[in-house]
């Protein structure tokens, strides 16, 4: 599954460099030599930087999708998925989402998954949806896409040493955000220009399914995803770029359904969560216009024909849409609807905070802020929604150990640091804001800016230790700077 989502400036920057590319390539049987940066030698640390860099550029894409409730959902998905591969991973699997109504999905080196809204939004079940990212996840654990990367085709050299080029730029903190956002396209090109073999893809659905199994979702789900966009690329039913630049066969599906006939019945579940994730997907890939009206028309459809957990979904994306349009009382209207459907959801504590206060009924948006974190205590946006209440209501005290308290909850979360370097500043503590904000730049992948950051805290401390501290931290990220400066440079010829 290859990434399409190129905007129409993108495709103009990249235009040019997309001329050498030849025909999908297939995935060789071996691992190709090109010289001192064969896949022989693209270790995984290697790989890592790269998928590291490419990341702290592709955060800056328009189309990268911030919304905590799609992020964390996607992120613990890969997680729970993850643990079930029967091939060792050799780093943490990180799946995030891009605003894209193409039906795809597309694999980064270093276990960075992308998935766009299209296919969240064309997923009929939460069995589906995750049936696909445990396909992308074994090609992460067969390292598929770092092979591929440096296979011997004089074109992929090319676009390799033309992205790694951009990237040294984005490490040395010289990049712009036009130049990000030309990054991430263009390590996306060289993805899509990635084919694997048969062997390959059937090897992927294999191990994809036996994780999709242990993780207790119904493998029917991978079959029903196949038929679903086979049927729809042969009737041109809506851009589907799984089935165009990965071709789905009918032994492929076939192999899948064998091994469901010989998978023994057993009962699963389905987490509500996912119809509230698909309603903001598909909300937030309207963006407005002509395209938000036809989701708002789909969503009232759905208010008629479905029940329980989807119903209520379908109130919350009304709302969500109602929010995006400013329309603040259409949107207390369908939240009060969804909760006459009888369904709990975080999702739907956490638009309501956000209504409140945009209506200015600040009471009941903070007494829901403080009983929503009482219930969903392991929810990033409700967490969030709390610490904007505790700041709004002036308790900048309160803030502060509540937003080191998630730090420690969730370690890899980068937004947490930064809202807890401006809260220390806020504070006048101006030394432990850079350091705070030092961690959100190293979570992001942009060092030189956390090496500033540390700089900055030095030179306004005055304390020996606090300093040496300091010093330690800058020397180390200075090192890693150019390790990950020298690993690159092996791919700029």
């Amino acid at each position: 599954m290859k990434y399409r989502a190129l905007t129409q400036g993108l495709a103009a920057i990249l235009s040019a460099q997309l001329l050498v590319v030849t025909p999908a390539l297939s995935q060789p049987m071996g691992i190709p030599s090109m010289g001192p940066a064969s896949g022989a030698e693209l270790s995984p640390n290697l790989e890592r930087t790269l998928g590291d860099a490419i990341m702290e550029q592709g955060r800056r894409d328009p189309q990268y999708v911030t919304e905590p409730i799609i992020n964390q959902y996607l992120t613990e998905l890969g997680q729970k998925l993850a643990k079930h591969s029967s091939v060792p991973l050799h780093y943490e699997v990180q799946v995030f989402g891009m605003r894209d109504r193409t039906i795809n999905a597309f694999a980064l080196p270093g276990g960075y998954i992308g998935i766009n809204t299209g296919l969240m939004v064309a997923a009929e079940s939460e069995a589906e949806l995750a049936s696909v990212v445990a396909h992308e996840i074994a090609h992460v654990a067969q390292r598929h896409v770092a092979r591929g990367m440096t296979q011997s085709s004089e074109s992929s050299h090319i676009m390799l040493a033309s992205l790694v080029g951009a990237l040294l730029a984005g490490l040395a903190g010289s990049a712009d955000l036009a130049m990000g956002v030309a990054t991430f396209g263009q390590a996306a090109a060289v993805d899509r220009q990635l084919g694997f073999s048969r062997q390959a893809e059937q090897e992927a659905d294999r191990i994809g399914y036996h994780m999709l199994q242990g993780a207790g979702f119904d493998p029917n789900g991978m079959a029903q995803m196949f038929k679903r966009l086979m049927h729809s690329s042969r009737l041109n039913e809506s851009p589907n770029a799984y089935a165009t630049t990965h071709p789905l066969s009918a032994q492929r599906l076939a192999d899948v359904e064998n091994r469901i006939m010989s998978t023994p019945a057993q009962t699963y579940t389905q987490s509500t969560d996912f119809w509230f994730v698909q309603a903001a997907a598909a909300v937030l890939q309207a963006q407005g216009g002509s395209a938000l009206l036809s989701v708002q028309q789909r969503l009232q459809e759905a208010v008629s024909s479905q029940s329980g957990a989807s119903k209520a979904a379908a109130y919350y994306g009304l709302a969500y849409a109602a929010k995006q349009r400013n329309d603040k009382a259409a949107a207390q209207q369908y939240l009060q609807q969804a909760r006459q459907v009888g369904v709990e959801s975080a999702a739907l504590d956490s638009l309501q905070i956000d209504v409140y206060w945009a209506q200015g009924q600040t009471e009941k948006a903070w007494q829901l802020a403080k009983q929503a974190w009482a219930k969903w205590p392991n929810n990033q946006a409700i967490a969030l929604d709390y610490v904007e209440a505790l700041q709004k209501q002036g308790l900048l005290e309160q803030a502060i150990p509540f937003l080191e308290q998630r730090i420690q909850q969730w370690p890899q979360a980068p937004r947490f640091h930064q809202l807890l370097a401006q809260a220390l500043d806020k504070r006048q503590q101006p030394v432990e804001a850079r350091e705070a904000m030092a961690q959100y730049y190293i979570l992001v992948g942009a060092l030189s800016s956390a090496v500033d950051q540390l700089q900055q805290a030095r030179s306004l401390s005055t304390d020996f230790y606090q300093q040496s501290k300091l010093d330690v931290q800058i020397r180390d990220l200075r090192e890693r700077l150019e390790r990950d400066r020298l690993l690159l440079e092996r791919f700029k010829g």
